[in-house]
């Protein structure tokens, strides 16, 4: 009969135990789906300066364009001028 006694503690005693750890469990999966969210919104943060830096890539490229060709004109009417000037 005292085996048996022993044997019904143990069993409460896992069983009290058992709860404890899937509590724990379930705040530890609370907490790691806070932890997704902040990922998921540092992710779309992310996507959205991505884009902003692609257009701005863009806007630099397009200017450093534009920057050459005046450039090249520049030095034309210089090299027009030099030689209306030595005639």
């Amino acid at each position: 009969m005292e085996q048996e006694t022993v044997v019904k503690e143990i069993l409460q005693a896992l069983k009290v135990h058992s709860n404890q750890m899937e509590q724990r469990f379930n705040k530890i999966d609370k907490r790691f789906e806070k932890v997704d969210q902040r990922l998921d919104l540092i992710d779309e943060r992310l996507d959205r300066m991505e884009k902003k830096m692609d257009g701005f890539r863009v806007e630099l490229t397009e200017t450093q364009e534009t920057v050459d060709f005046i450039a090249k004109k520049t030095l034309q009417h210089e090299k027009k001028l030099r030689e209306f000037h030595h005639q």
